[in-house]
């Protein structure tokens, strides 16, 4: 895009305002030129005292960050506590811990979405996709959470639509995996429907998984998400 780096590593109030008055149709502008669409959604703010505004898709991404949190050894219950705490006005210096959390993790989706691109690790598979992180990948203790590894999948499968030459990957669905335990030896894995606007976009990988854990007798623990 352009603008110095010694401005974008900064927080937004601190940039110089010829940038902030000019980001919006800056975004706009390479938006179009790398063909990404609805590069702007339509969300709820609150602003309250002189300098809190926060947006209800950034409070989404920090309360997720927070409950999918790997950066200590804390239990599920420690991680729900502060995700809770962070929806809190008196907590503040928790939900901007969320929000650092999230921008984290949303920069090492992006690197590991060119990552797997670049090195051609999305084969197919007959009537699917699939791509398998391997142990050693960078951020991929990050992986091993539903949610972070469900928005990984879904960035990659739209990314490689759009790079791959062969238009058949539009209409087929990508099974991603990845480490989620390596001392237990266990694996999570996330289904999701193909990107094209003409398939059906509901997702019956639940059952799948289900029938392929019973036939090849294997432990699980099934969580089911689906969108109508």
């Amino acid at each position: 895009m352009g603008l110095p780096l010694k401005q974008v590593r900064q927080k937004f109030n601190s940039m110089d305002m010829s940038i902030k008055e000019n980001l919006r149709d800056i975004i706009e502008e390479s938006s179009n030129k790398y063909g990404m669409k609805d590069i702007r959604i339509q969300t709820f703010g609150v602003h309250f005292g002189f300098k809190n505004r926060f947006l209800a898709s950034d409070m989404v991404h920090a309360t997720a960050a927070l409950l999918e949190s790997t950066e200590k050894d804390e239990n599920v219950g420690d991680n729900f506590i502060k995700a809770l705490d962070s929806l809190s006005r008196s907590n503040l210096e928790r939900l901007h811990a969320g929000i650092d959390l999230a921008k984290k993790k949303l920069m090492a989706i992006q690197q590991t979405v060119a990552s797997c691109i670049c090195t051609n690790l999305i084969l197919s598979q007959g009537p699917f996709l699939y791509c398998y992180l391997m142990e050693g990948t960078p951020d991929v203790k990050l992986f091993s959470k539903p949610l972070a590894l469900t928005l990984l999948c879904k960035y990659l499968l739209k990314a490689f639509v759009q790079s791959t030459r062969n238009k058949r990957c539009r209409l087929l669905p990508l099974i991603m995996a990845a480490p989620k335990d390596i001392e237990k030896g266990t694996v999570i894995v996330v289904g999701i429907p193909p990107e094209s606007e003409t398939s059906d976009k509901k997702n019956f990988f639940g059952r799948a998984f289900e029938k392929a854990a019973e036939s090849t007798s294997s432990r699980t623990c099934t969580t089911i998400l689906t969108r109508q």
